[in-house]
């Protein structure tokens, strides 16, 4: 069976859409599952064990008619079977129509008239549990399986070599992922983090803290060593070395993010500040995943306090 998910939106997006790309594959183990994302999304399937093919199309671009007149010659071409979009779109709906693929899974709503097996869209749960709910289209009505990865090995020696360059190896670490943030309400002050990591030092002086480094965050990283030198950076633009770099941590501590998906997925212990976002929607229930949510919206507004409580278990 050869399948094509049609999956707008970043990262996290990609990530979650995980279990649902495990489960098809856990029940049609010989399925080919190709994707179809926005390239700024290629690099979540790095840690995907479930598919086959990650091909790119700029959902949110400006397309021309000949731009979504190739996308439809392409899933065509492929001879696909089975189809399903994971957002309610009526132009994705249509484009799908004019493939000819005759299993067209999505929710209902805009764009179902184009489809052919339509599940209702419950948005109030965790974002993958909602996603895996289209699989009930394809008569796959199992529970929702817990967010998974699959690192490559070369990542995970590089990440072996990298806690030894960092002298973090026998020791553990504290991983801190602070992020760009991408509005005003979901970016936390950096004289924050600088607090909380001043206050982990002076009580857990043994454990090292390492701060990852993304694109566009050398202004983010050298404000922190300002306060406190001696923390540790490693880079965080390759996914498939942060998580096994997160893999190994003691406790991740992260804003609402793409690394906090990828610490759900390698279960490891997570403190994650939210601003605007219900916790509840991007982390599932469990003790080792806890939330902070901004009491006014804005990420900014939680203050260290509260934060260093959490990890304190005040």
């Amino acid at each position: 069976m050869r399948v094509a998910a049609l999956v707008p939106g970043g990262i996290a997006d990609q990530i979650l859409f995980f279990p649902t790309l495990d489960d098809l594959k856990r029940y049609y183990p010989d399925a080919q599952i190709d994707v179809f994302v926005e390239p700024r999304s290629k690099a979540a399937y790095r840690v995907s064990k479930s598919v086959h093919e990650v091909l790119t199309f700029d959902y949110k671009d400006r397309n021309s008619l000949a731009d979504w007149a190739n996308l439809v010659g392409i899933l065509r071409d492929r001879e696909y079977e089975v189809a399903i979009v994971s957002g309610q779109s009526w132009l994705l709906g249509l484009i799908l129509w004019l493939t000819g693929i005759p299993i067209r899974v999505g929710y209902k709503g805009k764009g179902a008239a184009f489809l052919t097996n339509l599940v209702p869209l419950k948005k109030e749960q965790y974002v993958a549990c909602m996603y895996h709910d289209l699989l009930e289209g394809l008569g796959i009505k199992s529970p929702c399986p817990e967010l998974a990865v699959n690192v490559p090995k070369p990542d995970i020696e590089w990440a072996d070599k990298e806690q030894i360059r960092l002298g973090v190896k026998e020791t553990g670490y504290i991983l801190i992922y602070g992020g760009a943030g991408r509005g005003l309400d979901t970016i936390y002050l950096t004289e924050h983090w600088q607090t909380i990591i001043q206050d982990f030092q002076s009580k857990q002086p043994d454990m090292p803290v390492v701060v990852v480094q993304g694109e566009g965050e050398e202004d983010f990283v050298r404000h922190l060593k300002e306060y406190a030198s001696n923390i540790k950076v490693t880079p965080g633009n390759d996914i498939g070395k942060l998580t096994a770099m997160i893999a190994g941590a003691n406790l991740m501590l992260c804003t609402d993010s793409p690394p906090m998906h990828l610490a759900v997925a390698v279960q490891t212990y997570t403190i994650a500040l939210f601003g605007p976002t219900e916790p509840a929607k991007l982390l599932p229930k469990s003790d080792r995943f806890l939330a902070i949510k901004s009491p006014t919206g804005k990420m900014a507004d939680i203050s260290p306090k509260t934060v260093l409580q959490k990890i304190w278990g005040g």
